[in-house]
């Protein structure tokens, strides 16, 4: 086992084969986005979602992909020209993963890549000092997936983030208050199908219990793009607050906590939810950033 990877284990209580998982995660997406950092990659781009809210703002639940926006809109943006530089990282450390573009059919202007490598396997490299994981399906693999958005929204404000572990690197992110304005475009906005997204739930409480303003610009520049709200409309703090009271009754938070269990630790923390919490934390925590 790499002895930096050893370090960054130590932050870490392992005692299931989910934990394992989890560390093991975690400590792939962190040398991923220092592989992106040697690249010249953050000199395009910033880091957003909630990968970003864990590693460098402290947000308390697990999350699985690596989600960037480029500063300026480019359709040809080449997100390969990325994914040698990351997978050549993870290989120094040991990890013997791969990181290939996913080719989309459609004209989306996210570009997207899968960093893959069997679970099993590495955990058992990372986890060397412990006895066997047992209950992990041998041909299971573990999947990252990086996003790229090449024609970002508007309104956006950003700054530098520093990681000490491996070694130091710098990462350009979403300021809070941008970041909040993604989620809450994600909570009003994102198409639930089937699936209600608790995680979505979990982050904008997170977000009203650190009093972080809304990037009220760059949300409604976000909800334009999507057509949720005409080209020539502004978005009014007393508008907003009406669409998501509205959005919240429409939730089965049965479902919404449902997902987002497996990813945090405290059960606890979800159990008030419903159309009236949300509604209420919303009219006295929910705080306006207009940088118009």
């Amino acid at each position: 086992m790499h002895s930096a990877i050893a370090d960054m284990l130590k932050d870490y209580e392992c005692v299931t084969a989910d934990d394992h998982r989890h560390a093991l995660n975690e400590i792939v997406q962190e040398i991923a986005l220092l592989g992106l950092y040697r690249s010249g990659f953050f000199t395009k781009a910033a880091f957003y979602g909630g990968t970003a809210l864990r590693i460098f703002y402290g947000l308390d639940r697990f999350s699985e992909d690596l989600d960037f926006s480029l500063l300026k809109s480019d359709k040809t943006f080449n997100l390969s020209s990325f994914t040698q530089v990351v997978q050549d990282e993870l290989g120094s450390y040991g990890l013997e993963m791969t990181v290939k573009e996913k080719i989309k059919q459609n004209n989306s202007p996210v570009k997207s890549a899968f960093i893959k490598g069997g679970t099993q396997i590495h955990i058992m490299k990372i986890a060397s000092v412990q006895p066997p994981v047992t209950g992990i399906n041998p041909r299971e693999q573990l999947r990252i997936k990086l996003e790229v958005d090449t024609q970002p929204p508007q309104g956006a404000t950003f700054e530098m983030k520093y990681q000490l572990r491996p070694v130091p690197y710098s990462v350009r992110l979403y300021s809070p208050s941008s970041l909040l304005a993604g989620k809450m475009h994600a909570l009003l906005c994102r198409s639930w199908k089937t699936r209600v997204k608790g995680r979505d739930f979990y982050d904008y409480v997170w977000f009203l219990s650190k009093s972080i303003p809304v990037n009220i610009t760059h949300l409604a520049w976000r909800m334009k793009q999507t057509g949720h709200l005409p080209a020539d409309a502004v978005l009014t703090e007393e508008d907003l607050k009406n669409r998501l009271r509205k959005r919240f009754t429409l939730v089965d938070f049965d479902l919404a906590r449902k997902d987002v269990l497996p990813f945090i630790k405290n059960p606890e923390t979800v159990g008030l939810w419903s159309a009236e919490f949300f509604s209420t934390i919303t009219d006295d925590k929910l705080k306006i950033d207009n940088l118009q």
